[in-house]
């Protein structure tokens, strides 16, 4: 009586469940057993328990939508410049090798069910093999080609295994082998001060001293006359000068102060008379998206300020000329304390900023996504199909890459990405899983076994070979592995979990360069094979 209350009660609140089911699947992701946790794809199984058990309580499909949009726009703004590096890199033709070899083995797989495996018809089959994929464009095709609705029986069943056996695989492959994975971020820009003392420096501007030392390593500041002065490259080194130098390799500091001459300590950093060291937000839309060395340049001499560090979301980052500075970077600059108030209205310095979104970038983006994505494409022998959300992905892309087009900002700050990002993963995966609770449940139910194994045999056969090519045959660390896993099966939850598992940002990366060339070849496969009906 309780239970039928609160179902009733469930269905009658539908924004209610909605959230409920996010906190449980939260709560439940957050379970660590022997490193070994859901994440945020523990949302899909929160959703299929509260679909079946309030049916009616499934929030409208224009939500989840929703999500997948803001999902799916925040990956390829994030990472469209990686995107399209990995289609013409070494690295970015391995993954798509690796992962066209994983979903043609499934393929494969799918094939064979269909010829040999009791009660498993050709249309059922390709729902089964567009749900391994968790491909709804796919599934798309497959209702077009069949002209019933035989594919939605697979894929209701396959659907849920297509994002869990991913996940199982690779969290169990990573707490069983425990990979070496570099999280990068541990650089960490340091200073050293030398008097000037080697003949064969005497005498030099900066500028041809600067030529005769490693470029990681760059000369900030100059002392003369117990006076200190930001470094400028006509400057000639005379005896007894004192260099502040910078970099992220204390070795290769120590190398090059004996190239100058003796080491000393606090003899420019103490001296906060002359100059001081400031660390500021970057917010002013006129500085960022532009090159290092412009920003620079826009600096007035006269304020004598140089920049010498450059730190993004946790990681130090050399502060290189031909660096993208972007909204949310933390510039540390020395200069005169005369002129810091006038550098913080340069480069904004707000913290709020960093956090707002471009809602006419978003809003004329996403629309223009969308519209690539319900161009109706038609190839010879096989009709006709659209990309639709990986049209939207590929546009997304496209835009990360170009980051501004006239006074429109692509690019959004990296924390507000994060938060657009997961709370449009979070729907989507909610919305999903309680609209696909009550029809798996019915479906298992008079299926039996045969649809679970032909799902979990096509999505074990897509992680293994992909897993297999990338990291044995390839090289491929783990983390961008795992990246391009998520892209071949598809599905964010998926990739939320690489993620947090790896936490680095090498499995979006991976995604990103896989997602939609996987997405098309999902579509193209299943067009091809049902319009030549291979395997009925």
């Amino acid at each position: 009586m309780m239970l039928s209350t609160f179902s009733a009660f469930l269905e009658q609140n539908n924004l209610l469940a909605l959230f409920l089911t996010i906190a449980l699947g939260y709560l439940l992701g957050a379970v660590n057993i022997r490193g070994f946790s859901l994440g945020a794809g523990a949302v899909l199984f929160v959703g299929l328990a509260v679909g079946a058990f309030a049916p009616a309580s499934t929030p409208p499909s224009l939500m989840g939508q929703l999500g997948l949009l803001l999902f799916l726009y925040g990956v390829g703004i994030a990472y469209g410049a990686q995107f399209f590096r990995g289609l013409t890199s070494k690295s970015g033709l391995k993954a798509n090798l690796a992962a066209l070899v994983g979903l043609l083995v499934a393929t494969v797989v799918m094939l064979a069910a269909v010829q040999w495996m009791p009660g498993v018809g050709l249309h059922e089959a390709l729902g089964a093999f567009s749900g391994a994929g968790t491909s709804t464009a796919a599934l798309q095709a497959a209702l077009v080609v069949a002209e019933n609705k035989a594919p939605a029986t697979g894929y209701s069943v396959a659907y849920p295994f297509g994002v869990a056996v991913p996940i199982l695989m690779l969290g169990l492959y990573h707490a069983w082998r425990k990979p070496a994975i570099d999280r990068g971020g541990k650089a960490v820009i340091t200073t050293h001060e030398v008097e000037v003392h080697a003949e064969d420096m005497l005498g030099l501007t900066l500028a041809e001293a600067s030529a005769k030392i490693p470029r990681r390593v760059s000369i900030a500041a100059l002392r003369r006359n117990h006076k200190t002065v930001a470094a400028r490259p006509e400057e000639v080194l005379q005896e007894g000068d004192v260099l502040m130098l910078t970099g992220v390799d204390s070795k290769t500091l120590d190398e090059v102060a004996d190239q100058f001459g003796i080491t000393q300590h606090n003899r420019i950093a103490g001296a906060r008379g002359d100059l001081d060291y400031i660390r500021l937000f970057v917010s002013n839309p006129k500085i960022a998206n532009r090159r290092l060395a412009d920003v620079q340049q826009e600096i007035p001499a006269q304020w004598e300020a140089r920049i010498l560090h450059l730190r993004r979301n946790d990681a130090d980052m050399t502060p290189k000329p031909d660096r993208i500075l972007e909204f949310g970077d933390r510039v540390g600059i020395l200069a005169p304390r005369r002129h810091i108030q006038a550098l913080k209205a340069l480069f904004g310095d707000s913290v709020r900023s960093t956090g707002e979104l471009n809602f006419i970038g978003i809003g004329l983006g996403a629309a223009l996504g969308m519209a690539v994505g319900s161009i109706p494409l038609r190839l010879p022998l096989l009709g006709t199909f659209s990309l639709g959300f990986a049209g939207l992905l590929l546009v997304a892309l496209f835009l990360g890459w170009r980051r501004r087009s006239g006074k429109i900002q692509w690019v959004m700050p990296v924390s507000a990405n994060n938060v657009l990002r997961n709370f449009g993963l979070t729907l989507f995966l909610a919305q999903v899983g309680m609209s696909s609770g009550h029809t798996f449940v019915n479906t298992v139910t008079q299926s039996g076994l045969t649809y679970i194994l032909l799902a979990v045999a096509i999505v074990a056969a897509m992680v293994l070979i992909t897993m297999l090519v990338s990291m044995w045959l390839f090289k491929i660390p783990f983390d961008l592995a795992a990246g391009i896993v998520s892209g071949v099966t598809g599905n964010p939850a998926i990739l939320a979990f690489s993620s947090r598992t790896t936490q680095t940002d090498k499995p979006d990366i991976g995604y990103a360069m896989i997602f939609p060339s996987m997405t098309v070849l999902k579509i193209l496969i299943v067009q091809v094979i049902g319009a030549l009906g291979w395997g009925g």
